[in-house]
């Protein structure tokens, strides 16, 4: 049964292979921000509505999150599809390979799923960037009575693990008191000052941290006219460290940071988290490993993990879910090192025949992964036994 069940989701795969493609060079071409993604996630919803899902949309009262929903089977996988952009870069992460490698492993499941005894459900996942999309998910009870979740993610390299460190998302802000810079400048409070100096320190601070720890910024607003004292300044900073632990940490450090430009200046100041800490993750080994043997089926090569790889640690939200539920987040090699993701070259890769190749195989992957916790033996039983 599982050869033949097999055969036909890659059929299903490939007779949709012009619309998925289309589809991710569609989002491609039109990047949406961080809960901004209207247009990909209806089309993304209306492609999951063909294929015969039943759609709930604005969940978690996001508006461009949804649930698409097929089967109703006791055993639960969700498959999560991420469509937001990078300001300035547009899709130089890849987002839109994910939301239609999703989509086509959905569309080749959805007839099956009844038979498998599985309910599948695509997770519109929107704000990977920055926004926490799936951990407000999370939180709102989006994910309650899912036994495994699983994604796939373009990258420059095949790995069957994303690397992958816990990360605070923070705005500081410094407000001071405009004066004319050359006329008066004493009487003014400099906030451009008060960046400056955390900056700093933020630099000294980097020589006493982890190797594998990272601390980067940049200035979202340093002031209005050369001729102002700048009365307010804003900085947007991330904060990694290996765990949501080790990251607890180090942020009170960084923030003692923040704390000493403004009282060097005399500026005051607030920190404002952007989203909830991402984690660290924890995939399932079991599920990872069914996912390479389907993906080294079809061509696929992961190859021994080098000290580059390593290297391209990010963080992800779905590394939260990790925590929550068995899942998977492999990444999908398009060959293009020294590119990497959140490089324009990157983004430009995403809408190549090779990005395109590697959607459709992270679909067909993805749906052969689904039915294998469906009918392998003591794998089904685990999932539904740790839910219970």
């Amino acid at each position: 049964m599982t050869t033949d069940t097999k055969s036909t989701a890659r059929q299903t795969v490939d007779d949709h292979a012009d619309d998925l493609i289309e589809l991710s060079h569609r989002i491609h071409a039109n990047p949406e921000l961080r809960f901004e993604e209207e247009r990909a996630a209806a089309w993304c919803s209306e492609a999951l509505a063909a294929a015969g899902f039943d759609l709930q949309t604005g969940v978690a009262d996001l508006p461009t999150a949804f649930v698409a929903t097929a089967g109703s089977g006791d055993l639960t996988i969700s498959i999560c599809a991420e469509y937001d952009a990078l300001p300035g870069i547009g899709h130089a992460c890849g987002h839109n390979v994910i939301a239609a490698s999703a989509v086509g492993a959905a569309a080749a499941l959805a007839p099956l799923a009844d038979d498998l005894g599985v309910t599948i459900k695509v997770m519109g996942t929107p704000a990977e960037e920055g926004g926490g999309g799936k951990i407000l998910m999370l939180e709102a009870g989006v994910f309650d009575g899912v036994h495994a979740a699983m994604m796939v993610h373009p990258a420059p390299t095949e790995m069957e693990s994303m690397p992958c460190l816990a990360v605070a998302h923070v705005d500081v802000h410094y407000t001071g008191k405009e004066a004319h810079a050359s006329a008066y400048p004493e009487l003014g409070v400099n906030a451009a000052d008060a960046l400056t100096v955390a900056q700093t320190a933020i630099g000294l601070l980097r020589q006493h941290i982890p190797d594998e720890a990272r601390i980067h910024g940049i200035v979202t607003h340093g002031g209005d006219a050369p001729n102002i004292v700048p009365g307010h300044t804003v900085g947007k900073w991330y904060i990694r460290e290996r765990t949501l632990d080790l990251l607890a940490e180090l942020q009170p450090r960084v923030e003692r940071c923040f704390q000493a430009g403004a009282v060097a200046t005399g500026c005051d100041y607030r920190i404002e988290p952007q989203s909830p800490p991402y984690s660290e993750m924890r995939d399932d080994a079991e599920i990872r490993a069914l996912y390479r043997l389907n993906a080294e089926a079809l061509g696929r090569r992961f190859g021994e993990r080098t000290g580059v790889q390593e290297r391209m640690a990010g963080s992800t939200d779905m590394a939260n879910v990790s925590l929550a539920i068995p899942t998977i987040h492999p990444m999908l090699g398009l060959d293009c090192f020294p590119v990497s993701n959140h490089q324009p070259e990157f983004a430009a890769f995403c809408a190549t025949p090779t990005a395109d190749k590697a959607l459709r195989d992270g679909a067909v992957a993805m749906a052969w992964t689904c039915i294998d916790l469906a009918t392998t033996a003591g794998v089904r039983e685990r999932l539904l036994a740790a839910a219970g």
